[in-house]
């Protein structure tokens, strides 16, 4: 009978040790493929519906670019912002694109100039987003992602 009770106490431990050893393995083909996962690139872009998301991550890249770029100019020339100097000013709008696809401006680089003689400037490029058609996030791996974007907007002087 102690040999059975013994005999039992030793699975048991075994079978504990067996188990965490499972767990600790696979943390560790976790941890080494996150290592080596590029957090500074996505799998596909985030997408307009009015693109077409069967092709390329390139093309993807270009029709969203195109999109939000055109969509920005159309923005842009419903106001008259007038600057006082004699050349372009160019203003970099930072803007997040959340896992559910909603967009928001993060931050707006502009110098002096920009913020003394177009204070509306910032809640125009604000609402401009807000317009904005549909729009799908970014993957990494098939999962949704935050993805951050810096656009340059020049200002031409009149």
């Amino acid at each position: 009978m102690k040999r059975v009770v013994f005999f039992l106490l030793m699975i048991l431990i075994s079978s504990c040790s067996f188990f965490e050893s499972k767990q600790k393995r696979t943390q560790e083909l976790i941890d080494e493929e996150l290592r080596h996962m590029d957090w500074n690139s996505v799998d596909s872009y985030p997408f307009f519906y009015t693109c077409d998301e069967a092709v390329t991550k390139e093309q993807q890249k270009i029709c969203f670019e195109e999109t939000l770029i055109s969509h920005f100019q159309e923005t842009l020339n419903d106001f008259e912002f007038t600057l006082t100097d004699k050349k372009s000013e160019t203003v970099e709008v930072i803007f997040v694109i959340d896992t559910l696809g909603k967009i928001r401006v993060a931050d707006i680089y502009k110098n002096a100039l920009v913020l003394n003689q177009m204070p509306e400037f910032d809640g125009v490029i604000t609402q401009s987003l807000k317009n904005l058609p549909k729009l799908a996030p970014a993957l990494k791996r098939g999962i949704p992602v935050n993805t951050k974007y810096r656009i340059p907007v020049q200002l031409n002087t009149n």
